[in-house]
């Protein structure tokens, strides 16, 4: 046979989904390859992309006003999980509505008996989101990857910022002079709360009125300083106070 005929042809092995045999190939157990580096190095850069974005996203815009550690482990391992699950089911070729119905399996395990922030759980859905994304999009360019990723930054970056959006803060007190409440003394009312509570008032509101103990409810509406959060406006009662 002329020798010609044993040469390999990469356009041909192209062609036909086959190449040139890794070193690696031989490497198996039980018909499962030991290592597969090209698969790995996918894995890994995915995965160290995957958290960097989530970590960004934790860091600078939700830890930074809320400063709660317990849902900062909650969202960065909740990614890592949502990440290599959605990437290693892609790769066995499991569905999708699968893959989400674990999700909603695992949110109402622990989810369902606490109540969670609406904030915080915005911001549990976005760092799923992004796993998802991040997960399941190989077909994508790394330019598309790289789009999506950084709208999720700066669609994050746009509504935490205070100067664009400003947020204003609620207290409930209890108050005790109810001649004050009236509608002709309200400036005098105002004065006597700022003056209390330390805070500029923009409009209050009057609730239940107890004329027995000689106290109303007052809901007053006030803006905090820049760089400060209060996640405890409305908490009346210690039993509802979360550290």
């Amino acid at each position: 046979m002329n020798e010609q005929y044993l040469e390999f042809d990469p356009s041909i092995a192209q062609q036909y989904g086959s190449g040139p045999v890794s070193a690696y190939a031989s490497l198996d157990f039980l018909g499962v390859p030991l290592v597969e580096p090209t698969s790995l190095y996918q894995l890994l850069l995915r995965f160290t992309f995957n958290a960097l974005i989530c970590w960004i996203l934790v860091q600078f815009f939700y830890y930074k006003k809320s400063q709660r550690r317990d849902y900062y482990v909650t969202f960065m391992l909740f990614s890592t999980t949502m990440f290599l699950l959605i990437y290693l089911m892609e790769n066995v070729k499991l569905q999708m509505g699968f893959t989400l119905g674990l999700f909603a399996v695992f949110g109402m395990m622990r989810y369902r008996t606490e109540t969670v922030p609406i904030r915080e759980m915005t911001y549990l859905f976005v760092i799923t989101g992004v796993s998802i994304i991040n997960g399941l999009a190989m077909t994508v360019s790394y330019a598309e990857l790289l789009c999506t990723n950084f709208l999720f930054i700066l669609f994050a970056w746009i509504l935490e910022n205070q100067k664009v959006l400003k947020h204003t803060s609620t207290k409930l007190v209890l108050y005790e002079k109810i001649d004050l409440i009236v509608p002709e003394k309200r400036q005098e009312l105002i004065a006597d709360l700022e003056k209390r509570t330390g805070l500029k008032i923009k409009k209050l509101e009057i609730g239940h009125i107890d004329f027995l103990r000689d106290a109303a409810f007052i809901k007053i509406y006030y803006v905090l300083g820049n760089g400060e959060t209060n996640t405890v406006d409305n908490v009346t009662k210690s039993s509802q106070f979360v550290e």
